[in-house]
């Protein structure tokens, strides 16, 4: 075997070798996780404009409701103060916080919608019921968006992990695992439902 031959196949095994080590499937793992982490963004960013609208709408129709009002306006100042960019995904005190700021907007509108159901009047007219479809359409966008996010993180998190990509992942990227969204602290309970004593 000639020198020139050696150095040939000693190049196409070595670049077998890099491209086996995570040189491309992490960036392209990181890059589908941050896409997703987008659309998460955008669902919640949906739900934040509706709001004004919605807040509008009831307070026009029931202005006793003030202090239910003013906590759904200062939850979603709140929760779009606090930015999350895809740098942080790897941060989970910075994680936390984004989600617990979108979860107390979640638990304002909460009360909202029960406070709704003392206005019949409010429920009927059809501007209420139009934002009340994009809302829950909102929510749903939300739910999958979140959803996706978490699979793709998964997936990145687990191929900066396994061999051979950890060698990559850790030597030449510094990847760190991405934080994923959990459920709320005692979702796992069902809840307690109360007909009021009737049988």
């Amino acid at each position: 075997m000639s020198w020139k031959s050696f150095r040939f196949a000693f190049i196409a095994v070595g670049a077998a070798m890099l491209a086996s080590c995570g040189i491309n499937s992490v960036p392209t793992k990181e890059e589908a996780a941050k896409a997703a982490w987008a659309n998460v963004e955008d669902a919640y960013q949906r739900r934040a404009d509706l709001i004004p609208n919605l807040v509008s709408t009831v307070r026009g129709a029931a202005e006793a409701e003030e202090d239910t009002l003013t906590g759904v306006i200062e939850a979603r100042s709140k929760a779009t103060s606090i930015q999350l960019n895809a740098d942080d995904l790897s941060d989970p005190a910075k994680f936390q916080q984004f989600e617990a700021a979108q979860g107390e907007l979640g638990s304002a509108l909460s009360r909202l919608m029960v406070t709704v159901e003392r206005y019949p009047d409010l429920k009927s007219q059809g501007r209420f019921a139009d934002l009340m479809v994009s809302l829950e359409s909102s929510e749903n966008r939300i739910s999958t968006a979140r959803t996706r996010y978490n699979e793709a993180v998964q997936d990145y998190n687990t191929t900066i992990r396994t061999f051979p990509d950890i060698v990559g992942a850790k030597v030449i990227h510094g990847a760190e695992p991405m934080q994923t969204f959990s459920a709320k602290p005692g979702a796992d309970v069902a809840p307690t439902v109360d007909f009021g004593g009737q049988e």
